[in-house]
């Protein structure tokens, strides 16, 4: 009882020292709480309209025939492009192109209505500023959508001239009617697709840097008040971790609430999930980023290298989270070494449960293996302590 009564009064010691630490920090105080506010409502607002649309582009019809501009009047007409330009020579539109007027060029053939009469294929040349994918989507899907457009209505007269209704013409120019639903993602837009994993990033990698710095600032200063008392890290090692884990944990638990509630709704991204369900997931993955926080600042001497460290894993720990890149197309080896980071298990857990309103039994692997790394990271964090108390003890 004894025992219980005393780790808990360290456990209280090193929660209060911790959060002094944190708050008497301006440095550390701005990573964990300001940063976690400031870039998720930037990006978020980046992505804002969701979706592409009135992508200029340059026209060149070579054709001059009522076809031709019946197309380009379709192309223009379309959601996704606007026609910044209609040029009469492709050369006169590559200047327009290069220039930055306009992101893509539509080529229109001279033989274009010509071909169509005399029912030979003809062809549009697309050129599309691929270096920025979502603007060659949204240019191609115009052109395909528009010259499609175009060759069912053509398809359609010539059924008609044949001797068939207009019903019937319709039907066997189009006899399948596919219907087209985006499940998750209602609108199909980029930002609430990439946003809610880019949150869980920011969460976890502002985690580390605060933590770092916090601990760096104790390495430099070689204080042991700093790293907390050592007679109470020599007796309770694992009271004193929990303590301090608690006042990342209390800011953390503020910044989750924001970001994965507040922003949420703000922004309307995509929420079929139980929210008591996300907050069983989160629980074991703050825990986790925290004791490896703690363990990693043992590694650092001065409070600058937690920046520099740990914000040059962030582009790597948002890569290898699957987000920007398939983790099937990954190496193994590559994925299997992203499993430091609690990040790879947890965004697609959330994502799953966030996005698709699966239950906690659909992602039992990535709920366990977080359990697990928290335990892991926790015991790394009590030994790495204790180590460098006795290092300490023994200079």
């Amino acid at each position: 009882m004894n025992n219980i009564v005393t780790g808990l009064k360290i456990v209280s010691t090193a929660f209060k020292n911790e959060l002094n630490k944190i708050v008497s920090d301006s440095g550390a105080l701005l990573i964990l709480v300001l940063a976690v506010i400031a870039y998720p409502i930037i990006y978020s607002t980046a992505y804002k309209n969701n979706v592409l649309i009135d992508v200029p582009i340059a026209i060149v019809d070579l054709d001059h025939t009522q076809t031709s501009r019946t197309l380009s009047r379709m192309i223009n007409e379309t959601k996704q492009t606007q026609v910044f330009t209609k040029s009469n020579s492709l050369k006169e539109a590559e200047e327009a192109f290069w220039e930055g007027k306009v992101n893509g060029i539509i080529l229109i053939p001279a033989d274009f209505e010509k071909s169509i009469f005399k029912n030979e294929q003809t062809t549009v040349d697309v050129y599309c500023d691929a270096g920025y994918f979502l603007i060659y989507k949204e240019t191609l899907n115009a052109a395909v959508k528009a010259s499609g457009t175009l060759s069912a209505g053509i398809e359609i007269k010539r059924n008609i001239a044949s001797g068939n209704t207009t019903k019937q013409a319709i039907e066997r120019q189009n006899p399948l009617h596919p219907s087209f639903i985006n499940l998750y993602n209602p609108s199909g837009a980029y930002g609430s697709f990439v946003m809610p994993g880019i949150i869980i990033v920011i969460i976890q990698q502002t985690l580390l840097i605060g933590i770092g710095m916090i601990g760096g600032a104790g390495r430099e200063k070689n204080n042991k008040k700093l790293i907390e008392p050592g007679v109470m890290l020599q007796n309770g090692p694992f009271s004193v971790i929990i303590g301090k884990s608690l006042a990342y944990f209390l800011i953390s638990m503020i910044n989750i609430i924001f970001t994965l509630v507040w922003i949420y709704n703000w922004f309307g991204f995509p929420d079929m999930g139980n929210i008591f369900n996300v907050f069983l997931l989160l629980i074991p993955f703050i825990f986790a980023v925290i004791f490896l926080g703690l363990t990693i600042s043992i590694l650092l001497k001065k409070r600058e290298y937690s920046i520099l460290f740990l914000a040059f894993l962030s582009p790597i720990a948002l890569f290898i989270s699957g987000l920007s890149w398939p983790v099937s197309s990954m190496p193994k080896l590559l994925h299997t070494i992203a499993y430091i980071f609690p990040s790879t298990s947890v965004v697609p857990a959330y994502l799953r449960l966030r996005t698709m309103g699966v239950c906690l039994l659909d992602i039992k692997f990535e709920l366990v293996f977080l359990i697990a790394q928290m335990f892991i990271y926790y015991f790394a964090a009590c030994f790495t302590y204790k180590y460098l108390v006795k290092k300490n003890s023994l200079k």
